[in-house]
């Protein structure tokens, strides 16, 4: 779902980290160039797996196309960061 210029969002409520993976890497895909960054909304009760998940999986440059991963508004969001603003 589009947040608004540059941005995207994926709700990653109920799905086991095999499937938030595969959603994942599909957005980053599939993202054109006016996305700056990508939103995961995993909550912070339950999912803390898919942030563990998420850190592992993103970051220290394991995908050429996420340069960074930072923290949302709360717990329970991760951006991917794409390209700067």
């Amino acid at each position: 779902m589009a947040l608004g210029r540059g941005n995207q969002e994926i709700d990653l409520h109920g799905l086991r980290a095999e499937e938030a993976k595969k959603k994942i890497d599909r957005a980053i895909r599939e993202a054109d160039p006016t996305v700056y960054r990508i939103r995961l909304i995993h909550g912070y009760h339950r999912g803390h797996g898919l942030r563990d998940m998420i850190w592992d999986e993103y970051s220290y440059g394991r995908n050429p196309k996420v340069l960074r991963i930072v923290g949302g508004d709360n717990e329970g969001i991760t951006e991917l960061v794409l390209r700067e603003y």
